[in-house]
């Protein structure tokens, strides 16, 4: 049952409040597209979103969207169901792709690159075929984090996900309300809201994959130095472009 007057809910819904507010991420007359997946953290957001927009000054709307990608044993009625009893709208959008994903990935590596990218461009072309302003994805503090180290160790590069971005073709604006919250508080609220989740049995069908190695290293720091979540997270937003080696950013020549 989703009590939106729990302390756990508060708790969340003003974190949310407050990135909607730093990152302006909610315009006058919005028409936003929550991108959910099924799992905890896209619905607890729709379900937030009720409670928000009902309080808010600024009008506007949103729709929940989710893909359905024939995985095997994929079934909505039980999650359009809960969605629906909280007055959203729910769109099934069916596209194969695990067959694709299937097909192209027969080495035993990773499926989530290709089946993210195959994912994003549904979802993408269906929120400016149906004219969405925003598009609200579901990504948390713990993934801002767990992204800024995947590719501090394995891509060479200094890049987290930022809360609000425009996409490469500039046809879409993405906000991720949630990049204040902690993931033990969604899961911890999706128990006590009893969600029907559905997880994702593709990626989840893989050991070893480099996220879930950088997400236990950052379990087990946190047991050495239980702020470290904290600090991170305000380290995204106070870069020093002198105090490292980007020549694209800071000009080391000007300094001799």
């Amino acid at each position: 049952m989703v009590n939106f007057e729990s302390p756990l809910a508060i708790t969340i819904r003003k974190d949310i409040v407050r990135a909607l507010n730093d990152f302006n991420m909610i315009a006058e007359n919005d028409k936003i597209m929550v991108c959910v997946s099924g799992g905890k953290d896209s619905s607890i957001l729709v379900a937030l979103l009720t409670e928000i927009q009902r309080r808010s000054s600024i009008n506007f709307n949103f729709e929940a969207v989710i893909l359905d990608q024939k995985q095997p044993g994929f079934n909505v009625d039980a999650y359009k169901n809960w969605v629906t009893s909280l007055g959203v709208k729910l769109t099934v959008l069916e596209k194969d792709t695990y067959s694709i994903v299937k097909e192209k990935i027969t080495d035993g590596s990773v499926y989530c690159s290709l089946c993210s990218r195959l994912r994003r461009g549904i979802l993408y072309e269906h929120a400016f075929q149906n004219k969405f302003t925003k598009m609200a994805l579901g990504h948390h503090r713990d993934d801002l984090q767990e992204t800024l180290l995947m590719n501090l160790f394995f891509t060479g590069k200094i890049s987290s996900m930022p809360p609000v971005l425009k996409s490469d073709d500039e046809r879409n604006i993405i906000v991720r309300p949630l990049v204040y919250v902690a993931e033990k508080d969604l899961e911890a609220l999706s128990l006590e809201w009893q969600i029907p989740i559905m997880p994702c049995n593709l990626c989840g069908s893989q050991d070893g994959m480099k996220r879930k190695r950088v997400k236990k290293l950052l379990t087990d720091l946190e047991k050495e130095i239980p702020e470290i979540r904290y600090s991170m997270l305000t380290a995204l937003g106070n870069i020093h472009p002198s105090q490292l080696m980007d020549k694209k950013l800071w000009s080391f020549d000007k300094l001799n």
